[in-house]
């Protein structure tokens, strides 16, 4: 029987197509990919994984039912990016800006739920710097002594876990640190990337700034882009745009396959059978992934879901405590916010919603910004009341206040007005959130020298203080549905800082000294191109 014939004996075949190919689609999207290694410097484990040619396909091959999580309702789909340039032309790096040495590690690691009901796709990103513990297995890499026949179950980056194991250490790993049990396995990599994107011509994305970041070779001028396989490639891989580092990285990564989700399932491919069976086809030559994943498994997977919208889709990183945490060996790594975490990978197993979880979300009655405000000065200028009550509730949240001095002109009859050099174009957008009522004014200021003090003049409105929580997990990942992430920009949340909004947020410079340090590395090395080498800093 032909897969096309398969395909389309189940009921309700056109929408049962439309999400077949969305499934489809969303794996490919799980290359997100990785940032070029340094040359010289090789993973704490490189040689190449055991399980032959297509270890994906067999990847649940013997996996031991010991420690494994229980069945739960729905079905779990884990996806890998891998940073791999094997069987590229020198053409193709260059067309992709790939050209730097692989890690052979899996650069993006996404969970997608599909709810029991099939009303719902939810997807949690994994930091790939994440500190956890490997399952148990066998060493076979460097940075850990010699080989020896006994078993491990020693902690690293997650991403490390591929080229410690191959893909079944990735599954059980995942599954050990999540408690979520992986039904299906699936992974793809640069090309293939391009490839699925290409099919479906084009990944809409949209900016209210240029972005640039000379890594991933991205160049996006401000406004509304559909986005080719390769353009689209460039902005899944950015690092140094804002927001930066992984987290950033991973928004940008949920905003593009939302858009995908989206296309897939729109009328343009809904409304023709046969360009979704010969999309799906096409795509599906592009990924790797375990046997069981058939088209005739993921047309049943599609066969009863309604016809999906981005309010259906969910997307969530999974929340960090510290963006920093040391370790020996493997350097600057992601620690998870143990509770969040529990809360977010509870709501997976029982096929509930990752929105709404109070557990998961924001501390109430704070705003959570993306940057300490211990690190951010502020001088309110008079001497009145006013002034004084600004400063002392600026203080109460934190942030470092100055002695006040006189204002040129005394109390402003507008609205309270903040001004600074727009080099800290960052930081505002934290001030601003402790002031919403504010005016927010940016100076240019010439020279080498870049003045950190954010000057605020009390005016008779937008005088208010509000409370502000340092928390980047809120800002750059927290649970969102998908129409929150769309161009639309209907919905903003948390205040978002991801090149969709508008306002006081960052150009696309770094910093300096607080320019995001993250290492481009991948694999688990205590080395980066940055001086600090730290995972993940604002």
């Amino acid at each position: 029987m032909s897969p096309l014939s398969r395909i389309t004996r189940f009921p309700r075949s056109r929408r049962s197509l439309s999400l077949s190919c969305a499934v489809v689609a969303a794996l490919t999207c799980g290359v997100g990919a990785g940032l070029d290694a340094p040359a010289g410097l090789d993973a704490p484990s490189a040689p190449a994984p055991p399980g032959g040619p297509d270890p994906a396909r067999d990847v649940f091959d013997g996996l031991p039912e010991a420690g494994r999580p229980a069945d739960g309702p729905g079905t779990n789909i884990l996806i890998a990016g891998l940073d791999r340039r094997d069987g590229l032309s020198k053409k193709t790096r260059d067309r992709l800006n790939v050209n730097g040495k692989q890690c052979d590690c899996t650069d993006v690691l996404m969970l997608l739920h599909i709810s029991q009901d099939h009303d719902r796709v939810s997807v949690v990103g994994i930091p790939r710097d994440s500190y956890v513990r490997f399952a148990s297995h066998r060493d076979h890499g460097k940075g850990f002594g010699k080989i020896t026949a006994r078993t491990t179950r020693h902690l690293g980056k997650i991403n490390s876990s591929y080229a410690h194991g191959g893909p079944k250490l990735v599954v059980r790993t995942v599954e050990q640190a999540t408690g979520v049990r992986v039904d299906h396995y699936a992974e793809t990599d640069f090309a293939g990337f391009e490839k699925a994107v290409d099919r479906i011509r084009g990944a809409k994305v949209c900016t209210d700034k240029p972005l640039r970041d000379a890594n991933s070779g991205l160049r996006l001028p401000k406004g509304t882009h559909v986005l080719s396989g390769a353009d689209a490639l460039r902005y899944v891989r950015a690092r140094h745009v804002e927001p930066p580092g992984d987290l950033g990285r991973m928004r940008r990564q949920q905003r593009v396959l939302g858009e995908v989700l989206r296309t897939v399932t729109g009328e343009r491919l809904a409304g023709r059978p046969g360009e979704v069976v010969r999309t799906a086809l096409a795509l599906r030559g592009s990924v790797r992934w375990d046997k069981g994943l058939t088209m005739g498994r993921l047309a049943r997977l599609a066969g009863e879901l309604r016809e999906l919208t981005a309010r259906d889709t969910e997307f969530a990183t999974v929340p960090i405590e510290d963006f920093d945490h040391r370790v020996p060996v493997w350097g600057s790594t992601l620690k998870w916010d143990a509770p969040r975490a529990r809360g977010l990978f509870a709501d997976l197993r029982a096929d509930r919603p990752i929105v709404g979880n109070p557990v998961t979300g924001p501390a109430p009655g704070a705003t959570p910004v993306p940057y300490r405000p211990q690190e951010i000065t502020v001088r309110v200028e008079g001497r009145g009341e006013r002034s004084a009550r600004i400063a002392q509730e600026l203080r109460d949240n934190g942030f470092r206040v100055l002695e006040s001095r006189p204002a040129d002109g005394g109390l402003r009859s507008g609205r309270t007005e903040i001004t600074y050099d727009s080099h800290w174009r960052r930081k505002a957008g934290t001030l601003a959130a402790a002031m919403p009522g504010a005016s927010m004014r940016a100076k240019e200021v010439p020279g080498g020298r870049h003045p950190a003090v954010f000057r605020v003049r009390p005016g008779k409105r937008g005088a208010e203080v509000a409370d502000v929580v340092y928390d980047r997990s809120s800002v750059e990942g927290a649970p969102v549905r998908g129409d929150d992430l769309d161009c639309d920009g209907r919905t903003r949340r948390h205040g978002a800082s991801d090149g969709h909004d508008s306002g006081s947020r960052d150009s696309d410079r770094h910093d300096g000294p607080d320019r995001s340090e993250s290492s481009d590395r991948s694999d688990g090395s205590d080395r980066s191109e940055d001086s600090s080498g730290r995972a993940d800093r604002p």
